[in-house]
């Protein structure tokens, strides 16, 4: 998929997702890591897997969180955890 840390699952017009978009800019930015997003739009295994769950945050590929980027819980994750 991508080198990047960090991965956002959203979804086109959603509020929260915006959000959450703005909320892991900072953590990236404060963090030097890299993210990226994934739309869940015309994915059927990650609409089963997320559906009204979103946005999903992944750390590592394995899921940190749902709805809302929890900033300084994710700050601290990424600076004591290595990379995969």
């Amino acid at each position: 998929m991508s080198d990047a840390r960090l991965t956002l699952i959203t979804r086109p017009g959603c509020h929260l997702c915006d959000d959450a978009k703005e909320a892991i800019a900072r953590v990236a930015a404060a963090t030097g890591d890299e993210w990226v997003e994934v739309d869940v739009t015309g994915d059927l295994e990650l609409e089963r897997e997320y559906g009204e769950r979103l946005p999903v945050v992944l750390l590592d590929g394995r899921e940190h969180g749902y709805w809302r980027v929890e900033e300084e819980r994710l700050l601290r994750d990424l600076r004591s955890s290595e990379p995969r």
